[in-house]
Order: C-alpha cells, then sequence, then structure tokens
C-alpha cells in the first residue's frame, strides 16, 4: 500500500463522533467511542520519578488512573489550571488485549461532534522529522481545524503504556 493509500484509509477510518477539546488555542478531537467519562479537575497525587508529561494519579472511585497533562505531551507551555480545566477519561486497548484507563488534563472540553468524510483532510506532510502518525486527519469544522488524534497511538506507545502499567496503586 502506497503512503498516500494508507492516508487515505486512515482519514476515512477518522469519519465519526468525537469529543472536541482545547489546549491553548488550539483544538483537537478524540473519538467519543474512547472516552470513559469527563470530570472536574481533582486533586493529582504525584509520583516520583515519573515524566514531565504524566502529572500523577487519581483515585476514581476506587481505580487508580494515571494522569497525563496533554500540554506538556504536545510540548506546549504549562498553563495553571482554571474552572474550565478537566479531566478526560480515556481507555485504550494494549498489545496483550487487555485495557489501560488514563486521564488527560486538558484545558477545556468543546462538544461532542459528527465529522463527515468532506469536513476531513489528510495530515499535512511536514517531512520525515516529524511524526504525524498520531494523527487521523484534520478536520474543519466552522472555519476551526481541528487536529483529530489517534488515542490508541500517542497512548500506546510502549513507553506510556510502561510507565502507565508501573505507576504503584
Amino acid at each position: 500500500m502506497t503512503p498516500q493509500e494508507t492516508t487515505k484509509k486512515r482519514s476515512s477510518a477518522a469519519v465519526g463522533k468525537y469529543l472536541t477539546f482545547t489546549l491553548g488555542r488550539e483544538s483537537y478531537g478524540i473519538p467519543v467511542l474512547k472516552v470513559r467519562e469527563i470530570i472536574k479537575l481533582v486533586p493529582i497525587t504525584a509520583v516520583p520519578q515519573m515524566p514531565g508529561f504524566i502529572k500523577g494519579v487519581i483515585n476514581l472511585r476506587g481505580k487508580i488512573i494515571p494522569v497525563m497533562d496533554m500540554r506538556v505531551r504536545f510540548c506546549l507551555s504549562e498553563a495553571s489550571a482554571d474552572e474550565h480545566c478537566c479531566i478526560i477519561v480515556v481507555q485504550i486497548a494494549k498489545a496483550n488485549g487487555s485495557q489501560l484507563q488514563m486521564g488527560l488534563m486538558v484545558d477545556a472540553v468543546e462538544e461532542v461532534i459528527n465529522i463527515a468524510a468532506n469536513d476531513i483532510e489528510d495530515t499535512p506532510d511536514f517531512g520525515t522529522a516529524v511524526d504525524t502518525d498520531y494523527i487521523l486527519g484534520m478536520a474543519k469544522i466552522k472555519g476551526v481545524v481541528k487536529a483529530l488524534l489517534d488515542i490508541d497511538r500517542i497512548l500506546g506507545s510502549s513507553n506510556v503504556q510502561n510507565i502507565a502499567e508501573n505507576i504503584p496503586g
């Protein structure tokens, strides 16, 4: 399969319902089927020797959930949390077939939208120095571009999974 065919296949797979959220002035979307719940920002317990993008863990109804700061993960400047800041709890499938829940700290949740094929553009080619495998496509919604994220690729990397699985709790 050529790279263009792979990109087209990914863009067509991107059609569907997305939960959109913001990080700074940028807007992103994740497939709504990956979202388990959205909670207000709660105290996060720091865990020693974690990478900067792992803020720590929360106790969500008796279950310990690691929390990733999406701003830090995307190399954006950290912002102070305000009343709009929240945690999106997502669930991904691990390579062994089991499920992993993780919290994504974001600036604000926007809405759930249904994105049609004609609203999605392929991910631009930034050259070989920039990895865009985690982007399903770019959606044009009401004049705003939203990057549609492949949350499995962002959280499913062996590095992030190993970190999340080895957090005490």
